[in-house]
């Protein structure tokens, strides 16, 4: 992979902010950084540009919530013509007490695949995908299951009960928190994660060879803004129970290494989920083989709702190398 052009989502702060900053020592020839407005994206790259004495870093306004900002920053990034090496999509957040639907329509721990998708489908369709780029996406621990607090949702049994087997349908209403769906703030980020880890083994087989894409979780690290919204249980009980856990509150910069390792994977494991080892939430990654993250079904199903909820999909995606 060229380390010529990087783009880090959600930069402005936590991860992302950590992420383009390691980058940027990575020998990096550029990395665009978003924030959800033009200020924010403008800042953090200044700030960046500060701490590493280097001007490489350039702002992209990126709201993943809102449609119309993906197109805006997508249209943006045709006009510069400038092919992306490693695209990062690192943006997300803990949902809150009470629902949010954003005005798309979408549960608020939903929305950030959303924009990605369409951000990463736009790209490709545009040929600003290096030949040889590497999509990294963040989902966490809670899509493998076995973690306190977070119970992923069984989409196939809840496709049987509500949707006559319908798994697309069920990953929907999931998506929106629609029909037959109680909102309760960690399964919705559970199933947030899960699906992220669907969406990477289908587009992983709807990508060009020499291309790849993996989720990865960056294990704990909870000196960021991604629990911004969580509920005061969360917030102000169980985290800082948990910050006494050795291993439980890695820096952003330890966690975000996770990204810039998966950007140096092969195509063989192209796909795949990459988390802490079971029962542990720090320290080496490796590939997540729980069946439920393999089965194909759960792939297809979730790829086919993001694509019906987007309004976007790779069907008549042809690649051409440059």
């Amino acid at each position: 992979m060229k380390h010529s052009i990087a783009l880090v989502t959600g930069a402005t702060s936590g991860l992302g902010h950590a992420a383009a900053r390691l980058l940027a020592g990575e020998g990096w020839h550029e990395i665009i950084v978003t924030g959800r407005s033009w200020a924010g994206a403008q800042q953090a790259a200044a700030h960046l540009a500060a701490e590493n004495k280097t001007v490489i870093f350039t702002p992209l306004a990126l709201d993943l919530d809102t449609p119309s900002s993906v197109q805006s920053a997508l249209a943006e990034l045709v006009q510069r013509g400038r092919p992306i090496d490693f695209l990062l999509l690192n943006a997300g957040m803990v949902p809150g007490k009470n629902r949010v639907i954003t005005a798309a329509g979408i549960e608020a721990s939903q929305a950030p695949l959303i924009g990605h998708h369409q951000l990463t489908v736009g790209l490709l369709r545009a040929n600003l995908v290096g030949p040889n780029a590497r999509i990294v996406i963040t989902s966490a621990e809670p899509a493998r299951g076995g973690v306190p607090m977070f119970k992923y949702t069984d989409v196939p049994a809840f496709a049987a009960k509500y949707f006559r087997g319908d798994q697309t349908t069920a990953v929907e209403a999931l998506i929106r928190n629609g029909p037959h769906v109680k909102y309760v703030p960690n399964t919705a980020y559970a199933d947030a994660k899960l699906i992220i880890a669907w969406w990477v083994s289908a587009l992983a087989r709807r990508l060009p060879s020499g291309m790849a894409v993996y989720a990865v979780s960056p294990g704990a690290s909870n000196a960021t803004n991604v629990a911004r919204n969580a509920g005061p249980l969360l917030k102000y009980l169980m985290i800082p129970i948990v910050n006494l856990i050795p291993g439980m509150n890695q820096t952003p910069e330890t966690a975000a290494r996770r990204y810039l390792q998966a950007s140096e994977f092969g195509t063989d494991v192209s796909g795949q989920f990459f988390a802490s080892a079971q029962r542990k939430f720090s320290g080496p990654m490796e590939v997540q083989l729980q069946p439920h993250l393999l089965d194909g079904g759960n792939q297809e199903a979730a790829w086919q709702a993001v694509a019906n909820v987007s309004g976007v999909n790779l069907v008549d995606f042809s690649y051409t190398a440059t």
